[in-house]
């Protein structure tokens, strides 16, 4: 596994569903029905590179996108597992090959628990906070995902919002 430390200030950005908009540093969202990284129960907080994998992320799958709020992420001081380079065999357990897997259809259509979620258990098991990954939806762009986002000090994870606005956001859930 690389393992790589952010000493420097990073800049990660997030399209936010209106619902979540007034909880921004919350990774339950992703903790509902589980995320690519993630088990359902586990809060992880997902952030792009750039704007554009962050639009791409957020509309997924869907022709057109969705209602969202864009945020910019100040991000410092995580040891991440950097995937940002692709599997190297040399570097990778086995398991990291399958990175890019559809897990969606590894957990709704097969009922399987999907080689991600074993992966996600290693780099915590590590002491790791999070992984760094190439994106699916926008190739060429990379993602990041923060466990335990909420529970994280503002001088490793801190949403930007100077005006205070995203905590006076409120949408009722669908």
């Amino acid at each position: 596994m690389i393992v790589v430390q952010l000493t420097a200030t990073h800049e990660y950005f997030r399209l936010l569903s209106p619902t979540y908009a007034a909880m921004p540093l919350s990774g339950m969202c992703s903790a509902v029905r589980g995320g690519r990284f993630n088990r359902p129960g586990q809060e992880a907080l997902y952030l792009a590179d750039i704007v554009v994998t962050a639009a791409a992320e957020y509309q997924q799958d869907n022709p057109w996108l969705p209602p969202g709020v864009l945020c910019t992420y100040q991000v410092t001081g995580l040891r991440l597992a950097d995937l940002t380079l692709g599997y190297d065999p040399m570097r990778w357990a086995p398991v990291w090959a399958q990175h890019a897997i559809d897990w969606r259809a590894a957990v709704f259509h097969q009922g399987a628990i999907p080689p991600t979620w074993l992966m996600a258990d290693r780099v915590l098991q590590a002491g790791l906070d999070g992984i760094a990954f190439p994106s699916k939806a926008n190739p060429g762009g990379s993602n990041l995902v923060i466990y335990g986002s909420s529970q994280r000090p503002a001088s490793q994870l801190a949403v930007h919002d100077p005006q205070d606005i995203l905590p006076r956001i409120r949408v009722e859930p669908e």
